[in-house]
């Protein structure tokens, strides 16, 4: 009898469902946020709450069960040089979901799926300005900003405008070739 057994298969065969989950774990990992559906993020819930209470312990043991669910190195120290010491002072509720709506197409219920905790992003220093040049009177429309050889350089821009070129084909433009051919050819 299979008593207890029940859970949410994603319409999915094991190995599928298994991998589904697993990739889920890794995305809200790596991204700390990801969209997706509801039943999809109650389903990943309680893997992802299971690796940060392990990166919690921080011990050899917690770094192979770890390893043993995510395959990967580099998601293993990630989770436990970063993602644990975010956690350290929290007991549970490492996961929170936030409804956005149904989706248009199949009305599935969407969600946010995110960390509670996370590492505040780095902002980048902006790059030193290249010096500039000093602006000319007549670059910034000073007094012989109306001169001939300015009305020239306008006249010959609307003279020879940038976007002057044959449009493309349209969507059958090509195919009428083709068929074109095959009736001459009949």
């Amino acid at each position: 009898m299979r008593h207890a057994k029940k859970r949410n298969k994603l319409n999915r065969v094991t190995s599928w469902h298994k991998a589904t989950v697993i990739s889920l774990a890794k995305n809200i990992l790596r991204e700390g946020s990801i969209k997706t559906t509801l039943t999809r993020a109650k389903v990943s819930r309680p893997l992802v709450e299971k690796l940060i209470s392990l990166a919690k312990t921080n011990t050899l043991t917690a770094k192979r069960d770890a390893y043993q669910i995510l395959g990967e190195h580099d998601f293993v120290s990630k989770l436990f040089k970063e993602t644990g010491p975010l956690f350290a002072k929290r007991e549970s509720g490492f996961t929170r979901l936030i409804s956005l709506g149904k989706r248009r197409g199949d009305n599935a219920e969407i969600v946010i799926f995110e960390l509670t905790e996370r590492k505040p992003k780095e902002i980048k220093k902006a790059k030193k300005a290249k010096e500039e040049k000093p602006v000319t009177e007549t670059q910034a429309g000073g007094p012989e900003a109306g001169t001939k050889e300015n009305k020239q350089v306008k006249e010959e821009r609307q003279e020879h405008p940038t976007h002057d070129r044959k449009p493309g084909k349209k969507f059958f433009g090509g195919f009428k070739n083709i068929f074109k051919k095959e009736r001459d050819s009949l």
